[in-house]
């Protein structure tokens, strides 16, 4: 189970992670602007509107993913595909922020699939279990 937590945790800090680079990007632009950083934002292009994007994407994708994790422990169904499901779920989201930044736009479209799979099939796989 402590996989799985340690899982809910590295993917809860994500998009604080992701932000890093955001905040390298508005530096660049004339200083980070705190009183309007989402202004700034808005107004950074290239790799620096992909990164706000990588971003934003990781704080979207975390509910379905906290939601699976919380219902596989929840239930009891911690078996070792929903560790590795969550543990690939993590390495995927990293992935497709570097892929996000790098512009490699259908392969990060893949991974990011990939990575929304990990937790349907962990919500799937303890549904079915719970209903047999």
């Amino acid at each position: 189970m402590s996989t799985l937590i340690w899982c809910l945790l590295i993917a809860g800090l994500l998009p604080i992670a992701a932000k890093a680079p955001v905040v390298y990007f508005q530096n660049r632009d004339s200083g980070y602007d705190n009183r309007h950083p989402r202004a700034q934002q808005q107004r950074l292009t290239g790799i620096g509107a992909r990164a706000v994007a990588g971003h934003y994407n990781a704080y979207e994708a975390f509910p379905l993913f906290a939601a699976a994790v919380l219902l596989v422990i929840a239930t009891g169904h911690v078996g070792i595909v929903n560790q590795w499901l969550a543990v690939a779920f993590v390495g995927l989201r990293i992935l497709y922020h570097v892929l996000y930044l790098a512009n490699r736009d259908k392969l990060r479209s893949l991974v990011w699939f990939l990575a929304l799979l990990c937790p349907v099939i962990m919500i799937a796989q303890t549904a079915t279990a719970l209903s047999l």
